[in-house]
């Protein structure tokens, strides 16, 4: 049976040598000195150093037109897709979605800034590379239907952070990327989630003023609509299932959907309104069910999407929208948390710093038919909070229990009960 490593902070630290530029690398050193004395590394260091310890084997080798040559292949039981075929543009997109926030800050001179510069060209060669039809890591848009979801997660960067990332492309990488998005057409998305895949990719085409299928949108927002069970849940579909695909894919795309079409005039502002109070809702519930020791229950299918399941909880977060009764500092000491009982698992990363398929460590029978090594890096989507400055009182307010702490001591804490919105 793997064993926890307890010595939480200097692994990563250690690690930083591997994947950092000097600055960083000393920043970290002195966190490991002090974790040696007893104190910890703050917050907001400890998840920069473990994104981009996740992130580097992906955008570092996509810039360099080398994914496709180094990235492992793991499968989950019975895997039926053409994993060559998809997994590629599964880790580069889910990946960079989830980096998008912290990428759009504003360059600076501090450690932490000059990191973010250097990954944020790596990304940016890495989209010019994707599209290029020259290029070894060429991603394939053009056959098999896993690329429709993946797209999803393109665009989503995109939107997430078009001055950082979309507007200093140069206008032949832009077009090749709108010609790829175009040919997505041919795919008609499964009855279920997948409609949001679909509406995302003509939401941002529409952004940024290409012809656009309304329909496809339409269709991915009356069926949502349809779709909500109640109390912050949407049904993936017309039959509702327990697993955290509210959090991996329809509250975020469908209000980032929504946003789109509100500010191009084409929807009614109070949907997205409707749409943002569903996902406080869905938020608050997410961050009563994190544990007293920062684990969280498994269930349900993608569960080796790890922190992707909290991804509404951390995009209100960003979004300074979190609901009523839920603070900024219990989100993030829940959420990093969360994190260390993940990423500080031994197995959860191969010897090459590649993730591998698990919740908690290398746990590969509880993959999914369609997981690969690809599919894992949505879990970057866990850290959108990193988008938010560090002056921002997510980050410099004092630590703080969250809810099942604050339950487990006894302590006072807020009535939950249900909403009828």
């Amino acid at each position: 049976m793997e064993r926890r490593n307890f010595i939480k902070i200097a692994p990563l630290a250690g690690l930083a040598g591997a994947i950092a530029p000097a600055g960083v690398l000393a920043s970290a050193m002195n966190a490991r000195s002090a974790s040696v004395m007893g104190a910890a590394m703050p917050d907001r260091q400890y998840q920069v150093n473990l994104l981009h310890r996740i992130a580097r084997p992906v955008v570092e080798n996509m810039s360099r037109g080398t994914l496709k040559k180094n990235m492992p292949l793991e499968k989950g039981p019975g895997y039926g897709l053409a994993v060559e075929k998809v997994t590629y543009l599964e880790a580069f997109a889910r990946c960079i979605s989830g980096l998008a926030p912290w990428l759009a800050l504003p360059d600076d001179t501090t450690a932490e800034g000059k990191l973010r510069q250097e990954v944020r060209g790596q990304v940016l060669q890495g989209i010019v590379n994707a599209v290029n039809p020259s290029s070894p890591d060429y991603l394939n848009f053009r056959s098999e239907g896993q690329p429709l979801v993946d797209a999803a997660y393109l665009c989503q960067t995109f939107m997430r952070a078009p001055e950082a990332l979309w507007q200093p492309l140069d206008n032949a990488t832009k077009a090749n990327v709108v010609k790829e998005l175009k040919e997505l057409r041919r795919i008609r998305p499964a009855y279920n989630n997948w409609l949001l895949f679909a509406g995302m990719v003509e939401a941002f085409l529409l952004s940024i003023s290409e012809e656009w299928e309304p329909m496809r949108t339409m269709v991915a927002t009356r069926k949502i609509q349809e779709w909500y069970a109640g109390d912050g849940f949407y049904s993936d579909g017309p039959q509702f299932s327990l697993d955290y695909y509210n959090g991996y894919v329809i509250h975020p795309m469908f209000t980032d959907m929504l946003k789109v079409l509100v500010d191009k005039g084409q929807w009614a502002k109070a949907d997205l309104e409707q749409g943002i109070k569903r996902m406080q809702r869905y938020a608050e519930l997410q961050e009563r069910m994190i544990a007293p020791d920062g684990t969280y229950p498994a269930l349900g299918r993608s569960m080796t999407y790890r922190t992707a399941a909290f991804q509404p909880l951390v995009q209100l977060a960003l979004q300074h929208q979190l609901p009523e009764g839920v603070t900024p500092a219990q989100v993030r000491c829940a959420m990093t948390a969360i994190m260390k009982n993940i990423f500080e698992m031994e197995g959860t990363f191969d010897k090459q710093g590649w993730l591998q398929l698990g919740i908690c460590g290398h746990q590969p029978e509880v993959a999914d038919v369609y997981t690969s090594t690809g599919s894992l890096y949505i879990c970057t989507n866990g850290f959108l909070a990193l988008g938010l400055p560090a002056t921002d009182p997510f980050w410099t307010d004092p630590a703080a229990e969250w809810t099942a702490q604050k339950v487990w001591s006894g302590k006072k804490i807020k009535k939950d009960y249900h909403v009828n919105y």
